[in-house]
């Protein structure tokens, strides 16, 4: 099976700084509202209560807004006016309403909203607010449409580019097969069944043999009246079929339902692969993943180095502050490596106590040394507040390059060695 970066996916932890927009003349309703999103997503919300301050909060702040929760029906607003005005200003939109009928379905779909959410039980509310963050979520989720008839394939495409998701477009399933390899963020693959080079029963499979489940989810589509077309499609390693033409609502849910699916896969990775303290990777993880980078460095005819990286007087700070002083050098610790390492391949994790360790594929022990050099020098100039005082921390470092016959076990060695010789020397230092 093929490696690819599903530990690279963020959980939903949203970096948008923009708000949510509240558009409801119920000053109770609106509050509540606006507290669960607030709780659940860490985003500001801005509420309106009539159209007259939406278009008013809209002038003021176009760009501002992630996403709309509007009510269908104002006082000042009886026919969807509001909705017009978030849709028109290319705000995303989830429209919740108390009335809903086959006419009111046809006014808020014709409109292309992220969802509507019906006032019809006391679940109303938390369904809103799980709507409102898989509107963030979902653009996190990338999605590879495989369907020859380019016409059908970009309408599929508009549908989930609607929905938030990303969304990338190919003809065939070679060319689905490739853009697999080179797009390692793709998580979804919608496939149709009719296509010149294989079908979508063959793709499917050919994907399962390279990627597991938790990395790529595979959905069919089909608009054969053969039933036995979605029974071939789960058969051969899809995880779910629609039959076309969609349902509009139908195709939201069942995408929705997949990748909130590897949502939770990947929490359940992340906590299994991450150290709960420093959020760093853990001692599992590392071993599981280093072997697979050293290997690919190698066959790129590239150096890996390794480091063990120990915080000095660590038991000394716990026995004469606390564990929370600790922790929180651990923290600060993680943290600081985090920062020096961004944009470098590298794999980091928290082996145990204040022992950290770190690969670097594809970098040479000179390089690594001023790498390293430099987190020494970082966090030799850092200091920590415990009560009224300032404590300083320093780090110990052991380097190694490793050689073409060494695993991963045997560097680490190396550079334990090298790390005990830091310490020995006086610590606050780098040896190689």
């Amino acid at each position: 099976m093929t490696q690819r970066t599903a530990e690279r996916q963020p959980l939903f932890r949203p970096q948008d700084r923009r708000r949510v927009l509240v558009v409801e003349d119920s000053k109770t309703f609106s509050i509540a509202l606006r507290q669960m999103i607030e709780a659940e997503t860490g985003l500001k919300v801005t509420s309106c209560g009539c159209l007259k301050d939406l278009s008013s909060a809209i002038l003021r702040d176009q760009e501002g807004y992630a996403i709309a929760v509007v009510d269908l029906n104002l006082p000042d607003a009886p026919n969807g006016e509001a909705l017009d005005w978030t849709v028109s200003h290319g705000i995303p939109s989830i429209v919740f309403t108390g009335t809903f009928d086959t006419a009111t379905r046809a006014r808020i779909m014709e409109r292309e909203v992220f969802d509507y959410v019906l006032k019809d039980s006391e679940f109303a509310l938390g369904n809103l607010v799980n709507s409102v963050k898989r509107a963030l979520t979902n653009r996190e989720t990338r999605i590879l449409v495989v369907d020859d008839m380019t016409t059908t394939r970009r309408l599929l495409g508009q549908m989930l580019t609607s929905q938030q998701y990303t969304v990338v477009e190919v003809g065939s399933g070679a060319d689905a097969l490739a853009m697999l390899e080179k797009d390692q963020e793709i998580r979804l693959v919608v496939s149709d069944y009719n296509m010149p080079d294989m079908d979508g029963f063959e793709l499917a499979r050919r994907i399962r043999r390279r990627y597991p489940a938790e990395q790529v989810r595979v959905i069919g589509i089909s608009s054969s009246t053969d039933r036995t077309t979605s029974a071939g499609f789960l058969k051969a390693g899809a995880h779910d079929f629609i039959a076309r033409p969609f349902v509009l609502e139908e195709l939201q849910c069942r995408i929705a339902s997949n990748a909130e699916t590897l949502l939770r896969m990947r929490q359940l990775h992340d906590l299994a692969w991450r150290d709960y303290l420093t959020g760093l990777f853990n001692r599992r993880y590392f071993f599981e993943r280093g072997p697979k980078l050293v290997a690919e460095a190698r066959r790129a005819s590239q150096p890996t180095s390794v480091a063990i990286l120990d915080i000095d007087h660590f038991k000394l700070l716990n026995d004469e502050h606390g564990h929370d002083a600790g922790d929180d050098a651990l923290r600060i610790f993680a943290g600081h490596l985090g920062e020096s390492l961004g944009g470098l391949p590298h794999l980091l994790a928290r082996l145990g106590g204040e022992e950290f360790a770190l690969l670097l594929p594809n970098i040479g022990e000179p390089e690594a040394a001023r790498l390293i050099e430099e987190i020494r020098i970082g966090v030799a100039g850092r200091s920590m507040a415990v009560g009224h005082l300032k404590l300083g921390l320093t780090v110990s470092i052991g380097l190694a390059e490793m050689a073409p016959s060494d695993s991963l076990d045997l560097a680490l060695r190396k550079a334990d060695r090298a790390l005990y010789a830091a310490k020995q020397a006086g610590r606050n230092r780098v040896q190689a």
